[in-house]
C-alpha cells in the first residue's frame, strides 16, 4: 500500500533518493498516477488511461523480467507442471 511515513513521501517526492521497500515503490506509482489525473481531469477516460498504463507496464516486466526467472527455476529444479493435458 502507498501509506508510508511523511517524511519518507517528503524524500521520495523532492526526489532526493531512490525508492527502498515495496511500500515506497507502490507510493511513488499512486503519486505519478494521482498527478496524472489531477493535471488531466477525473474521468473514465483518464482512469482508464492510468489503469492501463499500469497494466501494461506490469505485463512487460512480467514478461521481460519475471517469465525468463521462472524459466530459469523450471530448468534448475524442474516444472511442477508435468501432467499431460488432451
Amino acid at each position: 500500500m502507498p501509506y508510508i511515513k511523511q517524511t519518507d513521501r517528503d524524500t521520495l517526492e523532492i526526489g532526493t533518493r531512490r525508492t527502498d521497500t515495496a511500500g515506497e515503490l507502490n507510493y511513488t506509482f499512486t503519486v505519478f498516477a494521482l498527478d496524472y489525473i489531477q493535471r488531466k481531469g477525473l474521468s473514465y477516460q483518464h482512469i482508464n488511461d492510468v489503469l492501463g498504463a499500469l497494466d501494461g507496464a506490469k505485463l512487460e516486466f512480467y514478461r521481460r523480467l519475471a517469465a525468463p526467472y521462472e524459466d530459469k527455476k523450471i530448468a534448475e529444479n524442474g516444472d511442477v507442471y508435468d501432467l499431460e493435458f488432451a
